[in-house]
């Protein structure tokens, strides 16, 4: 999912896009509507130019003087053209600026008002074009009507609207990067206190840190208190739930040792003291699984990971001990950096049965190997090369109470205590298969 940052940066720029869009239109469109008004405004001037410059000859015809205040008129392909025309249709004058270029003037009606539009030339030239209609008192008393035509072309303006986009779109340009640049350090800034609230979990996670800390903002205060709290408190009822269920196998072992030594002694009939000591054995052997089960922690939010090389060494160095009348040659192949997420307590629990069983039942070697794959999270195998187990016995012994083999010392749990961790409380895989060493391989798979 798209990080927060990049989700305000992302609609930051697209407002900002929008928003300098729309300014830069909004100013093309004023620079080109202002430049319309001001071509209008010096054809105007060229129209009265020619009023001011126009006479009457001896038989009452409009003439202009060869020689006109604008030389553009009398230059030819100039760009600035003009035409006279007599109310009758009849062209009066033509500019020497029109020579070969033909405009349909004549298009354009006017009585009285300045009329603007935009005509084409006979050669595709592009023209704005004004023309005023005015009455013209030729001699006393008669009065003709004529129309005033001035047109230029579009080339100057177009070539000064195009420069002025390519500045403009430069500077737009430029602003988007700075604003750009301005935003991101401002998101950069307002979003520090979450940045640095997902690094203390981390640190959390890793074991670095054991709560967050207390500075933070009035908006996200709460939260790590709030967080604070929750660790707080489940650290705390772990720890009550360990402590009452250490009071609980206390407080059981010592009923339960009282009816053992009623037993061993003679103070029963032989009936009766087989059928109590069957149900000594079977309600020591339910404490004990109940206890084990109900300790396990599984996975805690905001835990640190376990280093499962040094939790398998120390059991190693711990079975060494116990079992050194067999000689046993252990080999570990952990991944020093291998973590386990979840509760140490359970990984000792989990090696541990695991490590013991392999321990009971071998000749000579134990092997243990945890390792990390594409679509699982940890997968944990221990092999021996003892007699192994045979398949249809393999689900037997996951059941609690069941033994391999009653001259072997145990109270038929451990494996039940494995398989309960692993399915029930980390939702994982517990495999029995043939060991390459001649024995069994017992696979964890917890899946990510």
């Amino acid at each position: 999912m798209m990080s927060l940052n990049a989700r305000l940066l992302l609609a930051a720029s697209i407002v900002l896009a929008a928003f300098l869009s729309f300014t830069g239109y909004a100013l093309d469109r004023a620079f080109t509507d202002s430049g319309i008004v001001a071509i209008k405004e010096r054809l105007q001037t060229e129209i009265f130019s020619l009023l001011a410059a126009a006479d009457s000859d001896d038989i009452r015809t409009l003439t202009m003087p060869d020689a006109l205040p604008d030389l553009r008129f009398s230059t030819p392909v100039s760009g600035l053209y003009a035409e006279i025309i007599s109310d009758q249709g009849e062209v009066i004058w033509r500019s020497g600026s029109m020579l070969g270029i033909k405009i349909p003037f004549e298009s354009i009606t006017t009585k009285g008002e300045p009329r603007f539009v935009e005509l084409s030339a006979d050669n595709g030239t592009e023209l704005y074009t004004l023309g005023l209609g005015v009455m013209w008192e030729v001699a006393p008393y008669i009065v003709r009507g004529y129309t005033f035509y001035v047109a230029e072309t579009k080339e100057h303006f177009e070539k000064q609207r195009k420069q002025f986009r390519k500045s403009l779109a430069m500077w737009l340009g430029a602003a988007v990067l700075v604003l750009l640049l301005v935003q991101a350090i401002i998101l950069r800034w307002g979003l520090a206190p979450l940045r640095k609230i997902a690094s203390e979990v981390k640190d959390i996670e890793a074991g670095r840190k054991e709560e967050l800390s207390a500075n933070y903002p009035r908006e996200i205060e709460l939260l790590a208190t709030n967080m604070n709290a929750l660790i707080r408190s489940s650290n705390s009822q772990l720890k009550r739930y360990r402590n009452a269920l250490g009071d609980l196998a206390h407080s059981l072992k010592t009923p339960l040792a009282v009816l053992r030594n009623l037993v061993e002694s003679n103070a029963l009939p032989k009936e009766t003291k087989q059928t109590v000591s069957e149900q000594i054995e079977r309600l020591d052997k339910t404490v004990e699984y109940q206890l084990q089960k109900a300790v396990a922690s599984g996975r805690k939010a905001l835990a640190a990971p376990i280093n499962i090389d040094k939790v398998a060494q120390k059991l190693l160095n711990t079975f060494k001990k116990v079992y050194v009348d067999k000689q046993i040659e252990f080999k570990l192949d952990i991944d020093p950096d291998l973590k386990f997420i979840g509760d140490e307590g359970d990984l000792m629990e989990l090696l541990g049965n695991l490590m013991d069983n392999a321990c009971k039942w071998c000749d000579h070697k134990v092997s243990v190997a945890a390792l990390s794959t594409e679509g699982t999270r940890l997968t944990i195998l221990v092999e021996d090369d003892g007699p192994g187990i045979a398949p249809e016995e393999r689900e037997a012994i996951l059941r609690r109470g069941v033994r391999g083999d009653s001259q072997v010392e145990g109270h038929g749990i451990g494996m039940a205590v494995v398989r309960n961790l692993v399915e029930q409380v980390y939702q994982g895989k517990l495999i029995i298969e043939a060991s390459d060493l001649g024995g069994t391989k017992i696979a964890i798979v917890l899946a990510k």
